[in-house]
């Protein structure tokens, strides 16, 4: 079970890395750890972008709608996040 959750979060981190080159390390850091410790949410956050692609929605218009839609809890998990930073 460890070497799955292993190779998940490699995964996940190569991922977000190839789409997010212009975002500083940190920031790239801070995504793939938010992903990682929260899958369930942005497993509901894709599926929602994937509603609205099938509605006809861009994909960069779905992006944005779901994520301001979802505003309040991400930044939730940012603050908890950076705060477990210090």
């Amino acid at each position: 079970m460890k070497l799955f959750s292993g190779l998940k979060n490699k995964a996940v981190s190569a991922l977000v890395r190839s789409k997010m080159k212009g975002l500083p390390k940190d920031q790239q850091d801070m995504i793939i750890a938010l992903v990682s410790e929260n899958p369930d949410f942005f497993k509901k956050i894709q599926s929602q972008i994937e509603a609205k692609k099938k509605q006809g929605q861009g994909e960069q218009l779905a992006m944005m709608q779901v994520m301001r839609e979802n505003q309040t809890e991400i930044r939730k998990l940012m603050v908890a996040w950076q705060s477990k930073q210090k």
